[in-house]
């Protein structure tokens, strides 16, 4: 799915990117759910950050990658990897940085924007003034008792493109998250 937003690109620069575990649903620029081996999944678009809800079996989790100053949930820089344990639900987030020259870092958005268009599992964010300026969500093939999903957030003002994965075992919950 692709949300043509009309808000303008948020985030200024990668290095202010943080990632926060448990928050509260921010406001979203677009949203999409996807139902994934029995937990439901909410890919969100903030700006040029994401947030994915995973509610299951009642219980919520949250994993938000933005600018985040001023928020009370303790965010740290982020990461190059990371496993989490909250209530009982295990998680693993690794992401990347990579600084593209203009014509591959075009290229590489073209290919993230093709690769998730028309998905029913993906939601796209494009903001006005550049067709560069994109953050993508991509639901991961479903395992049993694993959710994951892959982002890119795409800077075309200093050609850095910030990809994430994360998987949460959803075979670990034992109670509330």
């Amino acid at each position: 799915m692709r949300a043509s937003i009309a808000a303008p690109f948020a985030d200024s620069r990668t290095a202010d990117l943080r990632l926060a575990y448990g928050m509260q649903r921010l406001p979203a620029l677009g949203i999409h759910s996807v139902v994934l081996a029995g937990a439901h999944l909410e890919l969100r678009v903030l700006g040029a950050s994401h947030q994915v809800v995973v509610d299951l079996d009642g219980a919520t989790w949250s994993e938000t990658v933005a600018c985040l100053a001023g928020h009370d949930t303790h965010p740290r820089a982020l990461p190059e990897s990371d496993e989490q344990r909250a209530g009982g639900l295990r998680s693993r987030f690794v992401s990347r940085c990579v600084r593209l020259e203009p014509v591959a870092f075009a290229a590489r958005v073209h290919a993230v924007r093709q690769w998730c268009d028309g998905r029913s599992d993906a939601l796209v964010g494009t903001f006005p003034g550049s067709p560069l300026a994109v953050t993508a969500l991509l639901v991961a093939p479903a395992t049993a008792g694993r959710a994951g999903w892959r982002t890119w957030h795409a800077y075309p003002q200093t050609g850095e493109l910030v990809e994430t994965t994360s998987l949460v075992d959803t075979t670990t919950v034992v109670g509330p998250v």
